[in-house]
């Protein structure tokens, strides 16, 4: 029985010693005479630093100025139908030259028009067209006269062999057949008209909303293009929303919208590209290059 006592006894004694022999057998000694633990306490990875935050996107970014002339400008505004974000680019006729490009017979996206004009600062859609690609009203390029020119209800932009540009309201600026134009895109409805009187009445809305493309003609005489890519406007609101702005509109026309709204702004010195196709093939469009 004492036998038994004493083993158990120096059992218990090697159970406790156990740990300060292995503690023993794990140190090791360094240079200056320290005993450390090995191995060493584990010591977490530092943290790292946070990635900073995105830049939001200012609601409105003003005027911005790109090459020959071109200022840009994206604009958040709030809808009855929800937010939209404009572009909007503006063009000193004496500094850039406009091109209408018409080809029905290989019709293509926006970005395929851009990637095939490279020398381009702008491209955006023009004016509406048949399941067959055909231009519905009167259209022009490089002089060749298609199509057939709608009547007093619709408008024109239109640019003279000289380069001049404009914005017209047929009803008060008819087109001729004796007249001659380098280029021109005929479309409906005047969302401005000439004075910049609210062209496009209550009456005449149906309330639906879709992406929109305008393009327009300011009191001094430049012109601007404006796409809605969202789809948040009604014609109606589109047209308000123009007159009461601050972009000093004189005459506003709108140009074909839904799936055929796009505009391919190229980057220049201090911006970025602004990139927003259609969804469809499109038979024209209407490009700006330096002059």
């Amino acid at each position: 029985m004492r036998a038994t006592s004493e083993l158990r006894r120096r059992r218990w004694v090697w159970l406790l010693g156990l740990p300060l022999l292995l503690a023993c057998t794990l140190s090791v000694r360094v240079g200056d005479g320290t005993v450390t633990p090995f191995p060493p306490t584990w010591t977490p990875w530092p943290t790292r630093p946070p990635l900073p935050s995105p830049t939001p996107e200012p609601a409105d970014t003003g005027w911005q100025p790109g090459p020959a002339g071109l200022a840009w400008r994206q604009w958040r505004v709030e809808t009855d139908n929800g937010e939209e974000r404009l572009t909007l680019v503006r063009l000193d006729p004496d500094q850039v030259r406009f091109r209408v490009l018409y080809t029905p017979e290989t019709p293509r996206p926006l970005h395929a028009w851009a990637e095939a004009l490279p020398e381009a600062l702008l491209v955006v859609n023009a004016g509406y067209f048949t399941p067959q690609y055909q231009a519905t009203g009167l259209l022009i390029s490089g002089g060749v006269v298609h199509g057939t020119s709608y009547g007093d209800f619709a408008g024109m932009f239109a640019v003279t062999p000289e380069g001049e540009a404009s914005v017209r309201w047929l009803r008060t600026a008819p087109y001729s057949s004796d007249e001659v134009l380098a280029e021109a895109v005929q479309s409906f409805p005047m969302l401005i008209r000439p004075g910049g009187e609210v062209g496009f009445p209550a009456s005449a809305d149906d309330g639906r909303t879709a992406r929109r493309t305008v393009v327009a003609q300011d009191r001094q005489g430049r012109i601007l293009f404006l796409v809605a890519p969202r789809g948040a406007f009604t014609l109606r609101a589109l047209a308000l929303f123009l007159a009461r702005s601050d972009l000093e509109l004189d005459r506003a026309l709108n140009l074909d919208g839904g799936t055929s709204t796009g505009l391919w702004l190229r980057p220049g010195e201090g911006m970025d590209a602004v990139e927003i196709d259609s969804l469809v093939s499109l038979p024209a469009v209407i490009a700006v290059f330096p002059r």
